[in-house]
C-alpha cells in the first residue's frame, strides 16, 4: 500500500476558504484549515455542522462556490470523484456503500479498477495479459484481506456480514486504491466496544506502517482525543477551533457548542 508522495513536513491538502451553500442554506462559510502528510486529521463538530460535506468537497463530489482545495501541491475548485480517486484520495461513506450481493473479495477487488490498465476487450476475453493483470490485482486484495484479519468471511456476500464487518470490508475497498489520503465518514458509527478498538487499531496501522494521511468524522470523542494528531472543529459550518486533542478539548468554544458547558 503506497503512502503520501510528499515529505512528513508539508501539507498534503491545503483547504482555503470554502463556502459552500445549497440554495438559501450555507453548509460551509470561509472554511479553512490543513492536513499534513502522514498525520490523522480528525473533523468533529455537532450535528448538521458540515462536517460530510467538507468531505464531499474534498474528494470532488460537491464543489464549492468560493475557496480552493489544493491536494499535493495542485490547487483547484472544481473536480470529479475519479479525478480525485486517480489522484490519490478514497472514501468510505457514513452509510456502508457497498455491494450486497457481491463477496468480500469481489468488493475490495473494485477498489482496484483505477489500478487496472488493459484494455476492455482483453479483460472481457479474459486473455494472457489480462489474467496476469488480474491475478496481481487479485493477490494486492488478499494483503488487505489478511491486514484486515477477515480471511474467514473472503467468499462471504457482504449482505449475509454484521454491520461491523461490512464497516471493516469498506475500509479495505478503499484500501485497496492504495490512497495517499484516506477520508473516514464515521467508521465507528454503530460499532460496540470491541469492534470500535479494532477500527482504530487498523486506521492507526494504516497510519503508521503505510504512512497512509487519514481525515475522519467521528462522534466517539474518546476515539478522537485518542488516535488523533489534531482536530478540526465545526460549529454551523464554520470553523470554530483547530489544535490538538488537547488544545480542542480545553477551549470553551469547543466546550459550550460541542462538548458541554462545564461550570466551576
Amino acid at each position: 500500500m503506497a503512502g503520501p508522495e510528499t515529505s512528513p513536513a508539508e501539507a498534503i491538502l491545503e483547504v482555503e476558504n470554502v463556502s459552500l451553500r445549497f440554495g438559501g442554506v450555507q453548509a460551509l462559510s470561509e472554511v479553512s484549515f490543513d492536513v499534513q502528510s502522514g498525520e490523522v486529521r480528525a473533523i468533529i463538530g455537532p450535528n448538521g455542522a458540515g462536517k460530510s460535506s467538507m468531505l464531499n468537497v474534498i474528494n470532488g463530489f460537491y464543489h464549492p462556490q468560493e475557496g480552493s482545495i489544493t491536494f499535493k501541491g495542485v490547487t483547484r475548485r472544481r473536480m470529479r470523484t475519479h479525478e480525485a480517486a486517480a489522484q490519490g484520495i478514497a472514501r468510505t461513506f457514513q452509510n456502508i456503500a457497498l455491494f450486497r450481493g457481491m463477496t468480500t473479495l469481489d468488493n475490495i477487488m473494485t477498489g482496484r479498477n483505477l489500478k487496472m490498465k488493459r484494455n476492455f476487450l482483453l479483460q472481457a476475453l479474459y486473455l494472457g495479459p489480462a489474467r496476469r493483470e488480474e491475478m496481481e490485482h487479485r493477490e494486492f486484495a488478499e494483503r488487505v484481506i489478511d491486514f484486515l484479519e477477515i480471511q474467514a468471511i473472503r467468499k462471504t456476500p457482504v449482505s449475509r456480514l454484521p454491520y461491523g464487518l461490512q464497516k471493516r470490508v469498506e475500509l479495505g475497498r478503499a484500501l485497496a486504491a492504495e490512497p495517499d489520503m484516506l477520508l473516514l465518514d464515521e467508521p465507528m458509527a454503530g460499532m460496540n466496544t470491541e469492534e470500535k478498538e479494532d477500527m482504530c487499531r487498523f486506521i492507526l496501522d494504516v497510519n503508521g506502517e503505510f504512512g497512509t494521511t487519514v481525515v475522519l468524522i467521528e462522534h466517539d470523542m474518546g476515539v478522537v482525543m485518542d488516535i488523533s494528531d489534531r482536530v478540526v472543529v465545526l460549529d454551523y459550518g464554520r470553523l470554530l477551533a483547530d489544535g490538538t486533542p488537547d488544545e480542542v478539548r480545553r477551549n470553551p468554544l469547543v466546550i459550550d457548542a460541542y462538548l458541554g458547558t462545564v461550570r466551576d
